[in-house]
């Protein structure tokens, strides 16, 4: 963008604009929740979701209507959040020949994508909120039921009973890492274009989290079978287009840091790769064995292996190395500009 365009305000003109485009995407997944919700109550009515049989008071599928919908708006979440993630990773590397979408279109389509799935995770949290509200027995007044079911969803930490007390808590934090990190595009011109970048790769943090998520609090992919064996292998294809954007990136300021064994630079990249060979090979021995630590029918599961201080612990860790990647990449740029200063011929008068 020229000099004279960047400016130190948001671009509220690119959100207004990204939000009229993001209008059919986000039809298409009102139609895909409402899919879904048909299919989560058809189980519920034949007697063979997983989630009625943990949970049986659940098998009135019309007094529990908001619940399934609730649901519906979790999964269409999910695959709007794998969707923006593999056309994100398709952006930022180098898109195959054949793909019949331009790279600006490529972008776009991610940005608007993006959107969609903020607005359904909110919607899948504010649907729980209200089905709190609702199913609230405990003698409380009508605000008490709102400031408990508000408690319950919307405060990290606040839901205390069963998995719940670390699934909910990892899609809070989702969620609210979602919208900033998200968000970081329109403010790219105050971020900086290094600083941004770093930024926004931390998103990928936030479909890990959605993941986890969903395999812990997943009441419909509780048990083995297709629907939990294909939320493992939709694992991947993002992970396989991350190495591969790894091993060789497309920008040339970052192959060129691999080329100067800059050690700063090739520890990240050598961190980076190993991660996505993991969960690669994680995907791969999952789907094969048909054994992930999710619930096996007829077995009581084993306590909770990850405590709330692990995830808090976690997090404090995560924010520490955002940071010193925004102000690495915010020095690094300042170079930059300091050098091509140098080199600028000066005028003779």
């Amino acid at each position: 963008m020229a000099g004279a365009t960047w400016t130190r305000r948001p671009d509220t003109a690119a959100l207004r604009a990204d939000l009229r485009a993001a209008v059919p995407d986000a039809t298409a997944a009102l139609v895909v929740t409402a899919a879904i919700f048909v299919w989560l109550y058809a189980r519920v009515a034949a007697g063979t979701s997983p989630t009625v049989e943990i949970m049986p008071f659940l098998a009135d599928a019309d007094t529990f209507a908001m619940y399934w919908l609730c649901q519906a708006f979790g999964w269409s979440a999910l695959l709007w959040a794998w969707l923006t993630t593999m056309l994100g990773l398709l952006r930022s590397g180098r898109p195959p020949r054949w793909l019949p979408v331009s790279p600006a279109r490529l972008e776009r389509l991610h940005r608007t994508t993006s959107l969609t799935t903020v607005a359904l995770m909110f919607l899948h949290a504010a649907l729980f909120f209200a089905e709190l509200v609702r199913d609230n027995e405990d003698g409380l007044s009508w605000a008490g039921r709102v400031w408990s079911a508000f408690v319950d969803t919307f405060v990290p930490g606040g839901y205390a009973s069963g998995t719940g007390r670390i699934a909910v808590l990892l899609g809070l934090l989702a969620l609210y890492l979602a919208i900033p990190l998200g968000l970081a595009y329109y403010a790219r011109t105050r971020l900086g274009a290094r600083a941004w970048r770093a930024l926004h790769r931390f998103v990928l943090v936030v479909y890990v989290l959605s993941v986890w998520h969903t395999l812990l609090y997943g009441t419909n992919v509780w048990f083995d079978g297709w629907p939990r064996t294909t939320l493992w292998l939709l694992q991947l294809p993002p992970a396989v287009l991350l190495l591969t954007r790894l091993l060789a990136p497309a920008r040339p300021s970052e192959r060129n840091d691999a080329l100067r064994g800059r050690p700063l630079a090739l520890l990240r990249r050598v961190a980076a790769v190993t991660a996505a060979a993991a969960v690669i090979a994680s995907v791969v021995a999952v789907v094969l064995s048909g054994r992930d630590g999710g619930r096996t029918r007829g077995v009581d599961g084993a306590g909770l292996t990850v405590t709330q201080g692990m995830v808090w612990t976690g997090l404090a860790a995560f924010a520490a190395v955002l940071v010193v990647a925004v102000v690495v990449a915010k020095r690094a740029e300042r170079a930059e500009r300091a050098e091509r200063a140098e080199r600028r011929p000066v005028s003779r008068t």
